[in-house]
């Protein structure tokens, strides 16, 4: 007994580390002692489905101590780890969700050669150990909506330049079939509809919450930034829940610049490293464009960064993460953007360019 409690006393933290796939569920349990010193002692698998949630907490229970809090750890990966949060926080459970780019890159610093879904667990239940991770709340329902009607809307968009690229082609030709023209107009008039309506629900349930409607209110004071973008934005990042800094949410888009280089002899070009959600830089680069052709500090941006590398799609680019970064720092501050600095003279525009990161 004497030598339980003892066992009981050492052990501070414990964390359930869950890869999370489609079909499996593959967790590694971890603990720390007050020596600090992180332990990976158990591993299994389970299938991502409610029975499978089940004997996961279950198996948790019975390989851990109950005097001392489970957290249980996973990425934000796709849409698979979604049911499995909302089951634990139903048992009230403690969860933790990272950011991909997180684990990725703390997976890299560690002395692991393999890569496979246990690996990835064990990386995730040593990251859960050795970082303090806030809690995971259950995003508003209102993002969750909002998100299912920008993705449905973009597959439309999507769907809809495919059949007029089709319908180009059809009347392209030198004799074109009228009903397969007929049909192929008549889907595009379909396709129109449904993203009037799309539209239409989302304006009602961004004006059904004040908090909401306030927020996208002040993302659309930013130039090139309309109701679409907001709207996608805030349902990609469920309110920007997860993000801390500039640099995270650049990174959780996928906006942020990889660069290999290493002495004198070895360097690569510098490019994005799209590993992050596609659905934010798909949204932000049509408002970037409408903003290196209208707004005078972002067209000046855009021309030094061109005439530094010559590359007019990675400037284009950094205009994206630019608004991006603008977006959240509004957000965070909960002030509108003050658009007199785009009627400065361009003698008096230098403090703004900086101050928006164009010397960077």
């Amino acid at each position: 007994m004497f030598h339980l409690l003892k066992v009981i006393k050492m052990i501070v933290k414990q964390v359930a580390g869950i890869d999370v796939a489609q079909n499996e569920l593959v967790v590694c349990l971890g603990r720390m002692s007050d020596n600090w010193v992180p332990e990976l002692y158990a591993g299994k698998s389970f299938p991502n489905t409610p029975s499978g949630f089940k004997a996961f907490t279950k198996w948790v229970t019975k390989t851990t101590l109950t005097e001392v809090p489970v957290r249980y750890v996973m990425e934000a990966t796709g849409v698979y780890h979604q049911k499995l949060a909302y089951f634990l926080d139903d048992e009230q459970q403690e969860v933790s969700i990272v950011l991909p780019n997180k684990i990725s890159n703390y997976a890299r610093s560690l002395d692991t050669k393999t890569v496979t879904d246990k690996a990835a667990s064990q990386a995730i239940a040593q990251f859960g150990l050795e970082r303090h991770l806030d809690l995971w709340q259950r995003p508003k329902d209102v993002y969750t909506k909002i998100k299912y009607l920008t993705r449905e809307r973009d597959q439309l968009v999507s769907e809809r330049t495919v059949l007029k690229n089709q319908l180009h082609a059809e009347l392209a030709q030198a004799f074109p079939y009228k009903k397969s023209v007929d049909r192929i107009r008549k889907r595009i008039a379909l396709l129109d509809k449904q993203e009037k309506e799309i539209v239409a629900e989302l304006r009602a349930m961004i004006a059904s919450d004040p908090e909401v409607q306030k927020i996208v209110i002040i993302l659309c004071t930013i130039p090139g930034i309309g109701l679409i973008t907001a709207a996608t934005v805030l349902a990609e990042t469920n309110g920007f829940e997860l993000i801390r800094n500039k640099r995270q949410i650049t990174s959780y888009a996928g906006l942020d610049v990889r660069e290999k280089q290493s002495g004198t002899s070895v360097r690569g070009k510098a490019r994005i490293s799209k590993k992050g959600n596609k659905y934010l830089r798909k949204a932000l680069y049509m408002p970037a464009l409408t903003v290196i052709r209208h707004q005078e500090i972002f067209k000046n941006i855009f021309a030094r960064l061109v005439s530094r590398h010559g590359i007019k799609m990675k400037a284009a680019v950094a205009i994206q993460r630019k608004l991006l970064e603008l977006m959240y720092t509004l957000f965070k501050n909960q002030t509108k953007f003050d658009k007199a600095i785009f009627n400065r003279p361009i003698e008096k525009q230098e403090p703004v360019i900086k101050w928006l990161g164009g010397e960077h």
